[in-house]
């Protein structure tokens, strides 16, 4: 049989065979050609294969989804000057490994660590020795960076660094926060820090302190998102959420009031160096705050001094207030019905359930009217006022003036206080600010009252947000009545009180006397205590003085605290005078000033106009034209049309000609910065306040890009 078979094979040429062969491979390709036709189908028409969309697919290849940063919110003054503004900064960072080249085989590595350890030490916070020392301990190492010497670095000199040609230096660009007035109500307007942002590698400023803190989702925005299509696949950009950048916040301070402010706080600092003080400057009719610092303060910039002071002392800090409390003493007696200008009682101590009440003059001033004793700054009057009064109507008063109880300022850790009224020579203690604790906050709240005919104001500093996305006013203040303690004839008996403080020949206050202005005022000196009793020595004072002006109808409040000064030759009062006479005066000679003319300008569109007559109209509408250029025609203004202005403030008009320096001297850092962008120049600044010199004279012509640094004092 299986010869049969062999035979039945082997009857097959070779030929046939080859030809039978040819045949099932011609059918097998035609079913695989098949296959694939169909499965290519299904593919095209469906565009799925193993549950994955490939035009999807196809697409991220060629797609990016991007993060559209939200810008944080400029912080301006009252005047329209940026004091808090967002920037980049850099860190610098050194690549050691030698096999680090770019595409085009250049070294990317640093390949001369003493030469680059010069350029560091050059530019940068570090010495030669330390700059060469991480450079060769970096040695094995793929890179190493400086501390703190290398973080923050500005643009200028980022660009100072990189036109060296070091190989092997690099920069890492972040965002960061720039305050053009360095020390500046800083602890009021407050800082950022750089925070991780979850499931991200990017940061993002968030505020760590005062408005900053305060405001912080308001300054923040919100970021955008992109997709963006790269070359080759249709060449689009598909907007997924439009970016929303931070609300602008415009503040209550007065740029030229608070910068005078701080200059004198720093020159008193530096005579009589005392452990804490605050000076804020208020508007009694509305309770806005023009003005206010501390010290210890710190350069928001540099952040110099911060180290020595996070506290707000306006709101978080809580003391004594002394002889300044006797003013709501003597407003509660008078508007209670328990004052009586006939009466004298004696002075020099006071017998209080087994306790004393001295006064700063241990051997009195005999037997005195009640006036006397509040010109004098008598703690027995005070007390006998008190103990008339009653405890239980003296502390109604307390909390009427809002003594005990938060002046919702929005800030973080605002101290509501705290008193001690359980005996009868504490609530007499009281009457001339012992035993009670509060913040200059709530004194200064409670003054308005007697400032505003009886109607106490919630101190505010933040007049508007802006939103720059819809160019719309989200926020306005408003003046906020939020009590009324006393009488307008309660108030304006008390201010005839405070102008014999000043104008008395035994009053305490002759020291803030100002010429040309009735000042009503009333000073304070308390005893500081350790928590358990109170310090001795000459230096355990904590003084204090408020003052308002004019007298009749105040205007304006200032209230200091200067705490455990160093006294040379000079009183308390005569130095905290050399802060309060001169900011207190500027104040009122510019509301002067402004009450004799149109106090509301709004700035218009002079872009396009011919040169002279838009000059013309400049002045006209009451600014002060700048222009920048011999041009026929103005191209660029620095204050946009509409804009709300002060009479006499300096507009920049940029012509189409050629540009040439103006004089700069007691321009704002803030003017400075807004010509040097209009005009294209690289700005560098050195100090804070007005510009004192400039490296660019004036008349000087000027290029774009050409570097511009002027000096600030």
């Amino acid at each position: 049989m299986n010869k049969n078979k062999q035979r039945m094979t082997s009857k097959r040429s070779p030929k046939q065979n080859r030809r039978i062969f040819g045949q099932w491979l011609f059918f097998g390709a035609i079913v695989v050609f098949g296959v694939l036709i169909i499965r290519f189908s299904y593919i095209a028409i469906g565009r799925h294969v193993n549950g994955v969309n490939l035009a999807s697919a196809t697409k991220q290849l060629y797609t990016e989804d991007q993060t559209v940063a939200a810008k944080r919110g400029t912080i301006y003054s009252a005047n329209g000057d940026a004091i808090a503004e967002d920037t980049s900064t850099y860190t610098i960072y050194a690549i050691m490994a030698k096999n680090q080249r770019s595409a085009d085989g250049k070294a990317l590595y640093v390949k001369n660590d003493a030469k680059a350890a010069r350029v560091l030490a050059k530019y940068l916070s570090i010495s030669y020795k330390q700059a060469l020392t991480t450079l060769q301990k970096g040695n094995g190492k793929f890179q190493i960076e400086f501390g703190t010497a290398g973080q923050n670095i500005s643009l200028t000199t980022k660009k100072k660094i990189e036109a060296q040609n070091i190989t092997g230096l690099h920069f890492i660009q972040s965002e960061a926060r720039l305050y053009p007035n360095g020390t500046f109500a800083s602890h009021l307007v407050g800082l950022t820090a750089s925070k991780n942002i979850k499931d991200s590698e990017r940061t993002r400023l968030t505020g760590s302190m005062g408005i900053e803190l305060a405001f912080n989702k308001q300054l923040s925005g919100t970021d955008g998102h992109k997709t963006v299509t790269k070359s080759g696949y249709q060449g689009t950009t598909d907007s997924v959420k439009k970016v929303k950048n931070g609300n602008n916040i415009y503040v209550t301070l007065d740029s030229k009031l608070q910068t005078l402010l701080e200059s004198k706080m720093a020159e008193v600092e530096k005579q009589v160096h005392p452990k804490t003080m605050t000076a804020t400057l208020m508007n009694a009719k509305t309770g806005a705050i023009l003005a206010t610092s501390q010290r210890p303060t710190f350069n928001s910039q540099t952040k110099s001094g911060l180290s020595k002071m996070w506290r707000n002392l306006l709101v978080e800090d809580t003391y004594e207030p002394g002889s300044t409390m006797k003013v709501f003493t003597m407003a509660a007696a008078i508007n209670s019905g328990n004052y009586n200008s006939n009466i004298t009682v004696p002075t020099g101590e006071y017998k209080i359930g087994g306790k004393t009440v001295p006064d700063w003059n241990t051997a009195g001033w005999g037997n005195i009217t009640y006036a006397k004793g509040f010109a004098l700054s008598s703690n027995v009057a005070m007390a006998h006022l008190e103990q008339t009064m009653g405890a239980k109507t003296w502390l109604k008063y307390i909390k009427r003036f809002g003594l005990r109880s938060s002046t919702n300022s929005g800030l973080a850790n605002e101290q509501i206080g705290s008193i001690q009224f359980t005996y009868p020579i504490e609530q007499a203690d009281t009457s001339f600010g012992q035993g009670i604790q509060i913040t200059a906050m709530q004194m200064l709240r409670g003054f308005t009252a007697i400032a505003n005919h009886g109607k106490m104001l919630q101190p505010y500093y933040i007049s508007k947000i802006t939103n720059p996305n819809t160019s719309k006013t989200t926020y306005q203040a408003k003046t906020k009545v939020v009590g009324q303690p006393v009488t307008s004839k309660t108030a304006a008996a008390v201010l005839a009180h405070m102008q014999d403080v000043v104008y008395k020949s035994y009053g305490t206050g002759s020291a803030f006397k100002i010429d040309g202005y009735r000042i009503a005022a009333k000073t304070g000196t308390a005893q500081v205590s350790n928590g358990t009793t109170y310090e001795t020595g000459d230096n355990s004072y904590l003084y204090s003085v408020v003052g308002m002006a004019p007298a009749k109808n105040p205007k304006y409040i200032m209230y200091i605290t200067m705490k455990q000064p160093t006294l040379n030759d000079t009183s308390a009062s005569e130095d905290m005078a050399e802060i309060f006479k001169p900011v207190m005066q500027r104040a009122l000679d510019e509301q002067k000033a402004s009450e004799t003319k149109t106090t509301t300008i709004k700035m218009r569109d002079l872009t396009g106009k011919a040169t002279s007559a838009a000059q013309t109209t400049a002045k006209k509408i009451g600014v002060n034209p700048v222009i920048i250029g011999k041009g026929a025609h103005i191209v660029k203004q620095s204050v946009t049309s509409g804009t709300v202005l002060t009479r006499h403030q300096r507009v920049i008009l940029v012509t189409n000609g050629q540009m040439y320096m103006p004089n700069l001297t007691g321009w704002s850092a803030s003017e400075v910065a807004d010509f040097a962008a209009l005009t294209g120049l690289k700005l560098t600044t050195n100090g804070t306040g007005y510009v004192t010199a400039q490296g660019i004279s004036a008349g000087n012509p000027i290029e774009a890009k050409q570097a511009l640094s002027v000096t600030l004092k």
